[in-house]
């Protein structure tokens, strides 16, 4: 490996017949791996920016077997970097702009298999559980068997990594009939896709369902890739997916003893890098539309409608049935989740609570 300090000693480069690799002096200093830098237990940083000198450079570099040394002025400071660390830490290359995070796979209704995995799996094995994990994180849901069919068993689910975030309804939802309800959730209508509280600052990520009783006609349960089906809407409209992102949508909830929680976010939330970061769909309590420019409201409401359009679609959805003793979890913050209609005759019973992905 060869090694070349330029651009008045504030640029280090090393290169061989297939690489080439640049490296800021600040940069090189900050990321130093000895314990005054960094802290060699919690691998906390021990320095603050400005504890950086403005005007750093490289007095020395050179390759010792494999490892780079290097010196910085002003201070005199030395460091060594493993040539493996610096080539996993590169920088130097072009940014590839990634609509999804890399560490996530999209789907739709051709998903050959739902992910799930015995809840006393889960509880004994390690790797089962890392993997069943994995499958939450990179697809955004995954199923849960072997639950007690019994009521709080959801909580079985959420102990194996994190905690239950609580509501103004409580640690959790009962999800059927009722004679009176107050909520689309306790009847026997078909609950369409929709990602769950987008009026709560921060929303709950993680959303969990257990089953307890299931003997009504029909009510499957199905869910769909809502980033999936933002690519798909960026895909066949741009000027939609502009849309649903650039402007602001407002939601509102106001139910009994005063509750009143509303948010402004859009749509289709992306990262300031424009990666799909958050989808927002709840016809329920959406409010008024009013921070779209006059001239664009028309186009608004037809990207809505476009967006609609696509996650009705059957082929974008993954549909199942939940029996007693089986469950499921959602990235509320992704994939939205839906219910079929069921018959009056037989019950439904289906519990419900909020985790986070922390």
């Amino acid at each position: 490996m060869n090694v070349a300090i330029e651009d008045n000693r504030k640029i280090l480069r090393l290169s061989n017949s297939t690489t080439e690799m640049r490296f800021h002096a600040i940069w090189l200093r900050d990321n130093a791996l000895d314990p005054e830098t960094r802290d060699p237990v919690t691998n906390h940083r021990m320095i603050r920016f400005k504890d950086l000198p403005e005007d750093l450079q490289i007095s020395t570099a050179e390759i010792q077997k494999d490892e780079l040394f290097c010196t910085f002025t002003p201070g005199g400071k030395a460091a060594r970097f493993p040539l493996h660390w610096l080539t996993s830490h590169c920088y130097d290359k072009p940014i590839l702009k990634r609509r999804v995070s890399e560490d996530l796979i999209t789907w739709d209704g051709s998903l050959s298999k739902v992910p799930e995995t015995d809840i006393t799996v889960l509880r004994s094995d390690q790797g089962a559980l890392r993997s069943w994990l994995t499958q939450v994180a990179t697809l955004g849901f995954a199923k849960v068997t072997g639950l007690n069919a019994s009521p709080d068993a959801l909580y079985d689910i959420v102990d194996l990594f994190g905690y239950v975030r609580e509501t103004e309804f409580g640690r959790l939802s009962e999800v059927r009939i009722e004679t009176n309800p107050t909520n689309l959730t306790f009847t026997n209508e078909p609950a369409y896709p929709h990602t769950d509280n987008p009026y709560r600052i921060p929303t709950p990520s993680l959303q969990v369902f257990s089953c307890i009783e299931n003997s009504a006609e029909g009510g499957d349960s199905y869910v769909v890739d809502g980033f999936a089906a933002a690519l798909r809407l960026e895909q066949e409209s741009h000027e939609h997916f502009d849309l649903l992102s650039r402007h602001m949508a407002r939601f509102v909830f106001t139910g009994n003893s005063g509750k009143h929680l509303k948010s402004r976010r859009p749509i289709i939330e992306l990262s300031p890098d424009d990666q799909l970061q958050h989808i927002r769909v709840n016809y329920f309590c959406l409010a008024p539309l009013t921070d779209i420019p006059f001239d664009e409201m028309e186009a608004y409401y037809a990207a809505h409608r476009h967006f609609s359009s696509i996650i009705d679609d059957p082929a974008m959805a993954v549909t199942f049935k939940l029996a007693p003793g089986e469950g499921y979890i959602v990235d509320n913050t992704r994939v939205l989740h839906a219910r079929k209609s069921f018959s009056g005759s037989g019950h439904r019973w289906l519990q419900s609570c909020y985790s986070e992905k922390d």
